[in-house]
């Protein structure tokens, strides 16, 4: 890599993941080229030869045969397949972004991230909520005292379609990463982490509501915050109706809000980041702080504007100049020793 030059970057998968969560972004953002593309279904290279005809579109092992003269491989693949792609990446010398779910097991991690210091390349999990327009406005509320202290955080994800009985997600056990608690709960227990620190299991509900998959599509978790934070996170796959996306009480106040951010369905139609309005909340969506017994009028708070494409420009900072990584692995870690103990418990 010479000095100024765009970092080559290298997806494996180019499923929903790869062609609308990680490519929109590297494609946007200067500091990177797209320069090799794996996947081993034809269509879906074809879409990546349409998309990014300066890609060389490859197998995953030609592609990791080369990760030495990439600077960013991107897993965009399984699960289960991530602790053998990493490792064999960070060893080529690559930094590494591995999408959520990080990996379906503690041990996984941990390989990786020794993998990581030992080659001294930086490595990230891609929790890209985070940067959700209204998890950054849950987290300013907190952080500023607006809600006084907070004692409950309910979280909830809920969709209604098909069960992915054709998709990796829906065939796959969870001890290969497969479920709904790895799928979304991977995003709401690092939000809770992330907002009220380390906590402890205390409830895991874990449920096949349809037949024919290998894993849950419904379950809850209850996490006791050292802070004194009970966090209640919900997520569903078979929700004909959905519960708010956030609820949080605190002694002084608590806001409430419903929907999900607007990133995903912009990505998913071809809205990229720079288009107008990306990232942006209507009015009408805005969540409510206050309390409904007329002490403290309910009013709308702006939703603050989604950030996904921060993710990699922090990505490109860790790389050229050494910054922290935007998610820490041991973070992500932490995450999956949860979603081990959830299914340790259910199966009691």
């Amino acid at each position: 890599m010479s000095n100024g030059a765009p970092l080559r970057a290298g997806i494996i998968g180019f499923g929903l993941a790869g062609r609308v969560f990680h490519a929109p972004f590297l494609t946007t953002n200067p500091a990177f080229t797209i320069a090799a593309i794996a996947t081993s279904d034809e269509a879906r290279a074809a879409q990546a030869r349409a998309a990014h005809p300066g890609a060389e579109i490859l197998s995953t092992d030609a592609l990791l045969g080369q990760a030495g003269d990439l600077d960013l491989v991107v897993l965009a693949s399984p699960p289960h397949v991530h602790r053998e792609q990493a490792v064999a990446a960070l060893e080529a010398g690559a930094a590494v972004v591995i999408d959520k779910p990080f990996v379906p097991t503690v041990a996984d991690a941990e390989a990786i991230i020794a993998a990581a210091d030992a080659a001294g390349r930086p490595l990230t999990v891609f929790q890209n909520r985070r940067w959700d327009g209204d998890f950054r406005t849950v987290t300013t509320l907190v952080n500023t005292g607006a809600l006084g202290t907070v004692h409950r955080f309910e979280s909830t994800f809920e969709r209604f379609g098909a069960p992915k009985r054709d998709q990796w997600q829906g065939q796959i056990s969870p001890a290969q990463g497969g479920g709904i608690l790895f799928d979304l709960g991977s995003h709401l227990i690092d939000q809770a982490l992330t907002l009220f620190g380390p906590a402890t299991l205390e409830v895991a509900e874990l449920r096949a509501v349809r037949e024919g998959l290998g894993s849950e599509d419904d379950a809850f978790i209850s996490l006791w915050h050292e802070n004194g934070v009970r966090s209640h996170l919900t997520m569903s796959r078979v929700a004909a109706q959905s519960g708010p996306r956030f609820r949080v009480l605190g002694d002084a106040s608590g806001y409430t809000v419903y929907g999900l951010d607007g990133q995903e369905p912009d990505l998913k139609v071809g809205r990229w980041p720079g288009s107008e309005g990306y990232g942006e909340t209507p009015k009408a969506d805005w969540g409510l702080l206050g309390i409904d017994n007329g002490e403290q009028p309910l009013v709308p708070v702006p939703t603050e504007v989604g950030g996904y494409p921060d993710f990699y420009a922090q990505v490109a900072a860790s790389i050229r100049d050494g910054a922290p990584v935007p998610v820490d692995a041991r973070h992500a870690l932490e995450t999956v020793r949860i979603i081990e103990q959830a299914h340790a418990l259910a199966a009691r």
